[in-house]
């Protein structure tokens, strides 16, 4: 009889636990911190703060940035990586991420430990130099590297840049010898460009633009696929020497591997409504940027092709840390 009574029970057993359990609440309940890996004032830090300001007002809470700068951006990537998987914590990156894992032996955390979640925007870079420079053109620029190995030389922030890279695909894609001049960061770099104590740059549109368009540096090609609207008068690596070129400054942001599903579509759907709204448009169009505001499988996809080309061209290189 006990055992036959059971089922009778249950339900209300049941229906008594959830009704004495307190109900879930909706995603986000408490502020939002948004992790920039790169000390302030940089691109990334400005844009990630209009991000934050933008998500707060679409998601109604608050979004703080908190720079955790340091080692290449693992520091703060690794941050986010052991951060609880809830989405309160989310990894404003750029395109180090894509290069580190091929510089470093050892990351700080696991490969598949962030969770792409949106692709922010793209960046070309502008090859630049000094505004008395002999070199009028980027195939003024190659000539004079193949007609002189080894005696041309570029700047960089450091090896894990793209301004680094984008001179090493340059380099690999015509066979030239060059030599690369680190710096610990793209300022210094190109006030030795603009000073002549080195041949040339790839440099930021937006650090760049300001000295482009106060005739203190000639800019010669943009590393993007198609010309800058920021210099509609300069072409583009792959309209004059190599066919195919292409090197991107982006931004992205990751949450950690596992966040609920429900939780990343909301953080991602805010995010590309901030994105392709009008004031980061113009924000964006500022700095020489491109808005995109990709779902989280593209920014996969994106991630993928990054990671293969840049990986090519550090081993190829053999490009080891500054």
């Amino acid at each position: 009889m006990k055992i036959r009574s059971l089922p009778c029970f249950a339900p209300a057993f049941a229906a008594a636990i959830l009704a004495s359990a307190p109900a879930l609440a909706a995603f986000p309940e408490r502020a939002i911190t948004i992790v920039v890996p790169y000390a302030p004032g940089g691109a990334a830090d400005a844009v990630a703060r209009l991000l934050a300001t933008g998500m707060s007002e679409q998601l109604g809470t608050s979004v703080i940035v908190d720079n955790k700068p340091g080692a290449s951006g693992t520091i703060g990537e690794g941050y986010v990586a052991n951060a609880a998987a809830d989405g309160y914590t989310v990894l404003y990156d750029a395109t180090p991420y894509s290069i580190n894992p091929h510089l470093f032996p050892k990351m700080p955390y696991a490969a598949d430990a962030l969770q792409p979640l949106s692709l922010v925007l793209l960046a070309p870079n502008a090859l630049v130099v000094r505004a008395e420079s002999p070199f009028k053109t980027v195939q003024d620029v190659v000539e004079h590297a193949k007609a002189n190995p080894g005696k041309l030389d570029f700047a960089s922030g450091g090896s894990g840049t793209v301004q680094r890279l984008a001179a090493e695909l340059l380099r690999q894609g015509l066979g030239l010898d060059m030599t690369h001049i680190p710096y610990r960061s793209g300022g210094p770099a190109l006030v030795d460009v603009m000073g002549g104590q080195v041949d040339f740059m790839f440099a930021t549109v937006a650090a760049s633009y300001p000295l482009i368009s106060s005739g203190k540096l000639r800019a010669l090609a943009a590393s993007s696929p198609e010309r800058s609207p920021r210099l509609p008068d300069v072409p583009t690596v792959a309209q004059t020497v190599l066919p195919g070129y292409e090197a991107y400054e982006w931004n992205g942001t990751f949450v950690p591997a596992g966040t609920p599903a429900d939780v990343t579509e909301k953080l991602q759907k805010a995010i590309a409504t901030v994105i392709q709204s009008d004031t980061m448009k113009q924000r964006l169009a500022d700095l020489g940027a491109a808005p995109v505001g990709s779902t989280s499988a593209e920014f996969a996809a994106f991630l993928k092709d990054e990671s293969t080309k840049w990986g090519e061209v550090v081993g190829k290189g053999d490009i080891k840390p500054d």
